[in-house]
């Protein structure tokens, strides 16, 4: 089984209606993840059902009991993190939202009035869909540890159905743990930009990490019509990095439509779909993927 990781540098590239469209072009079922834990949203293209959730336990959390806390204030010198108040009352609490259970209030309170427990920091779910299982995540908000969370929705996925062909990931954007944990142990990226400086430098950025992790490299240039200038800048940047360009996807305002339809826009007859299927077929002959 192949796993490619579709990621970008930089939000709003079109990296989930890549993803989307690879899986519904695809004649398999895929094992399919998202991973953009912070704005999963590829379950809205799949027509996604009977989904299951289960918790994630994030960061553990300090908590203060009332009836044995003396006052003290030690608690509060020793936070980091200026997680713990003072109340009118002089009774010190947490602030969960700022809490990163390092625990040392509770090994400085003579009183033992401070307990360490687990806290829910999201949800990790799976989903049925006409083209394979979907796992993703919610990471609640205030929440950290986005790249465990990443890990734990690849380990469910892979845990629950490896005969497929491929492990199509859409990953989170930027070049951040969550990217880090979503590459690592893929076969390739495929890099989903468009033509801009900003997206251009945010490329540059990403390809860097990728480079770290030895994985192969494909590349997806959406909305390429829109600025040709820039356009040639990022297939000048492909050359010199030998990074092989699979799909050009013209500017194509039937990928809005389909989204407001809740729907990949690979359903639909459209310039963007037909770009969208040779770009598959490209990733596929190179990857080795039956079709």
């Amino acid at each position: 089984m192949k796993t490619i990781a579709v990621m970008s540098g930089k939000g709003g590239t079109g990296k989930t209606m890549v993803a989307a469209g690879f899986s519904v072009f695809s004649d398999e079922r895929l094992l399919l993840a998202d991973c953009d834990v912070d704005a999963a949203n590829l379950s809205l293209l799949l027509e996604t059902s009977k989904t299951e959730c289960r918790p994630f336990m994030g960061l553990e959390c300090a908590a203060i009991e009332q009836t044995k806390c003396v006052g003290c204030g030690i608690c509060q010198v020793y936070c980091r993190f200026s997680a713990i108040n003072q109340e009118d009352d002089g009774i010190f609490s947490v602030n969960p939202l700022k809490c990163e259970g390092c625990g040392v209030c509770s090994l400085v309170c003579r009183e033992g009035a401070v307990t360490i427990s687990e806290r829910q920091s999201g949800e990790v779910c799976h989903s049925d869909s006409p083209h394979g299982r979907l796992f993703h995540a919610e990471l609640f908000p205030g929440s950290g540890t986005s790249g465990r969370l990443v890990f734990e929705v690849k380990k469910d996925a892979l845990n629950d159905e490896p005969d497929v062909p491929a492990f199509l990931i859409d990953g989170p954007p930027g070049i951040g743990c969550p990217v880090i944990s979503a590459i690592s142990g893929v076969d390739a990226v495929v890099l989903v930009t468009e033509p801009g400086i900003s997206a251009l430098h945010d490329l540059r950025r990403l390809v860097t990490i990728c480079r770290q992790f030895k994985v192969q490299m494909f590349l997806v240039l959406n909305k390429a019509d829109l600025d040709e200038e820039r356009a040639d800048d990022v297939r000048s940047y492909c050359a010199d990095e030998a990074i092989e360009i699979i799909g050009t996807i013209p500017f194509d305002p039937a990928v809005i439509e389909a989204a407001r339809r809740g729907e990949s826009v690979a359903g639909m007859d459209a310039p963007a779909a037909v770009s969208l299927k040779e770009s598959w077929k490209r990733l596929s002959a190179v990857m080795g993927i039956s079709q």
